[in-house]
C-alpha cells in the first residue's frame, strides 16, 4: 500500500450532481428546480415573514402598548428578609452594600423596602425607595428608614 492507490471504501462517496449541463446529463433544462415561479430563478431569497404575497402576519395584526423610557425598576426586599439578614450578620444598620453581599441584589439595582412581614430589631435601613407601611414598620421598631 502507498499513497498512489488509496482510494475511499466502497460505497463511502457519491458523485456531485452537475445540473445544467445540457439535455443529454438528463439534469438540464429547468436542472431541478421545476417549473417557473420565483424559487427557480436565480438570486431569489425568500424574504423574512413573506407569506407569497398574502398580507403578512406582522402587518395584518394592529400595533400596540408602548415602552416608558423614564421607567424605573426596583428590586423589591421585604422587612421579614432585612430582620433575618440583621440576625444573621448581627447588624444595627443595613445598607445596600449589605444586600449585594448577602447575594440578594446585584451592584446595579436599585432596592425598594417593602412592609412584608415583621420587624423586631432597632435597625437604620439603607435603600433607594420604601413603601409607606415598611417606613411605618421600621420607624414602629425604634429604626429609621434612610433614602438614598
Amino acid at each position: 500500500m502507498n499513497l498512489s492507490n488509496l482510494k475511499p471504501a466502497e460505497g463511502s462517496t457519491k458523485t456531485r450532481k452537475r445540473v445544467g449541463r445540457g439535455p443529454g446529463s438528463g439534469l438540464g433544462g429547468t436542472s431541478t428546480r421545476g417549473h417557473k415561479g420565483a424559487k427557480s430563478r436565480s438570486g431569489y431569497s425568500k424574504k423574512i415573514g413573506f407569506e407569497g404575497g398574502q398580507m403578512p402576519l406582522q402587518r395584518r395584526v394592529p400595533k400596540f402598548g408602548f415602552k416608558n423610557i423614564n421607567r424605573v425598576e426596583y428590586k423589591a426586599i421585604n422587612l421579614d428578609t432585612i430582620q433575618k439578614l440583621a440576625e444573621a450578620k448581627n447588624l444595627t444598620k443595613v445598607g445596600v452594600n449589605d444586600l449585594i453581599e448577602a447575594g440578594f441584589i446585584s451592584s446595579k439595582q436599585l432596592v425598594k423596602i417593602l412592609g412584608n412581614g415583621s420587624l423586631t430589631a432597632k435597625l437604620e435601613v439603607e435603600a433607594h425607595g420604601f413603601s409607606k407601611s415598611a417606613v411605618a414598620a421600621i420607624e414602629a421598631a425604634g429604626g429609621n428608614a434612610v433614602k438614598l
